[in-house]
């Protein structure tokens, strides 16, 4: 049989990159009474191809041999195949060995302290179901996100949860550096055997920031191995980075297939409510006496990241204690100047209505609509108001920004705005924090 050109016609179909992952580790065998015997290296691939690939498979072959009926996949650990090191893993007896050095998980990042919002709710709800159950589950469950959104968090949470749920489960959390660390030690030791058996005495591994991959070709290779023996023998894999696995730079492809094989979640930037819902939940375990308008005024200027945003409450918080102050905006804005200032860029008409509108828990249609209830009047002719005041558009030009109003009305929102602000101090103090919020320096 030319089983040759029953490959090439797979991967005409499917691609080089599914075709390399899934097709070429398998080795043809036999025809035995019109069935074709097929060699596999692993249980993970073939699993992963009875589920995806066999019509293709079964397609190509009867196309080249017709009287063929059916296919069978067998698996068959140590067949001949040019790579020793994946034969020597999926060998290795499981005998006691000395763990590898892994990072210590930190107590400190819990579940019961992870805000959760709109923006890492699946990352959360994934993670908290791998954490209690007894069952692998989305396997493996890969958490993706920009710096500082949560993903360790979630990590550690996971370890943490793990450790209560069922203490004598194995856990194994380290970074995509250090497992490269490790790797080159025992290369350089000459004891890639004892690095390579530590893993098969785990229940869990967990590998933060796979992106530090992208530069190791040797690592990348070990993890892939690894990472079929831990699936083939029903173990779970969490793995984090900043991108999705598709999006990975130079990363092999058929890692980035095994990446994407479980429960892909990505952990959107935070929203103004998840960053305020942040804050309190942070100064609730302080005694620090912090207002909603500072709190408020954080949420919408700090909004590059979560661990930033903390940063800078507890630099307020610093700051007030060491001066003997309250805190109120006039010391948030002198303690963090150089913060602001760094945040700092040209307000546009989308920000001040992105500002507006997550102030008063509106959406931005709501502003631009012609709705004349006054608890969505105010805040339009208040983003009006800004506009005219931080922005060179003409009436006219904010006018159409509100969905096509003439320069009348928005004249009007601005008139209406300067007489509150004159007769109502709630209503000011408001104007003012708002003011602060889009234009602080």
């Amino acid at each position: 049989m030319l089983w040759e050109d029953v490959c090439n016609k797979i991967q005409i179909k499917i691609g080089e990159a599914e075709f390399k992952s899934w097709i070429k580790p398998l080795v043809f065998k036999s025809i035995e009474d019109d069935i074709v015997c097929i060699e596999c290296p692993s249980l993970f691939i073939k699993n992963w191809i009875e589920a995806n690939l066999m019509p293709i498979l079964e397609n190509c072959l009867t196309a080249c041999l017709p009287d063929v009926k059916s296919v069978r996949i067998k698996l068959v650990v140590n067949s001949n195949k040019k790579n020793k090191d994946q034969d020597n893993i999926a060998a290795l007896p499981i005998a006691p060995v000395e763990p590898v050095a892994t990072q210590s998980v930190d107590t400190r990042y819990t579940f019961d302290n992870f805000v959760v919002g709109k923006p890492n709710e699946l990352a959360y709800a994934a993670a908290l179901k791998i954490a209690e159950s007894q069952k692998v589950q989305f396997n493996p469950l890969f958490l993706y996100g920009g710096v500082g959104l949560g993903k360790t968090h979630l990590m550690h949470a996971i370890a943490n949860r793990i450790k209560q749920v069922n203490p004598k489960r194995r856990v194994v959390y380290l970074s995509a550096e250090q497992f490269m660390y490790e790797f080159i030690k025992a290369i350089r030791s000459k004891d890639t055997m004892g690095f390579k058996s530590q893993f098969r005495n785990i229940d869990v591994l967990m590998v933060d920031d796979v992106q530090f991959f992208s530069t190791a070709n040797a690592t990348q290779e070990e993890f892939f191995h690894t990472f079929n023996v831990l699936i083939d023998n029903n173990k779970q894999i969490i793995i984090s980075a900043d991108k999705s696995p598709s999006d990975l730079e130079n990363i092999q492809e058929r890692l980035k297939s095994r990446m994407n094989w479980g429960l892909v979640a990505d952990i959107h930037p935070t929203t103004y409510e998840l960053r305020l819902g942040i804050l309190q939940s942070k100064v609730e375990k302080t005694e620090y006496e912090v207002p909603n308008t500072v709190l408020e005024f954080l949420a919408c200027k700090i909004t590059s990241n979560v661990r930033e945003l903390e940063g800078a409450l507890n630099r307020v918080m610093a700051h007030a204690e060491l001066v003997g102050k309250d805190i109120d905006l006039d010391l948030v804005i002198y303690a963090l100047k150089d913060v602001l200032k760094a945040q700092e860029r040209i307000v546009t008409v989308s920000d001040i209505q992105e500002c507006v509108s997550e102030y008063y828990g509106l959406k931005r249609s709501d502003l631009k609509s012609a709705c004349r209830r006054k608890s969505i009047s105010r805040p339009r002719h208040m983003a009006m108001y800004f506009c005219k005041q931080m922005t060179p558009m003409s009436l006219p030009e904010i006018g159409r920004e509100f969905g096509g109003k003439d320069h009348t009305s928005v004249m009007y929102a601005v008139n209406n705005i300067e007489k509150l602000k004159k007769l109502d101090p709630h209503f000011s103090k408001e104007l003012e924090t708002l003011s602060r919020m889009l234009n602080a320096s």
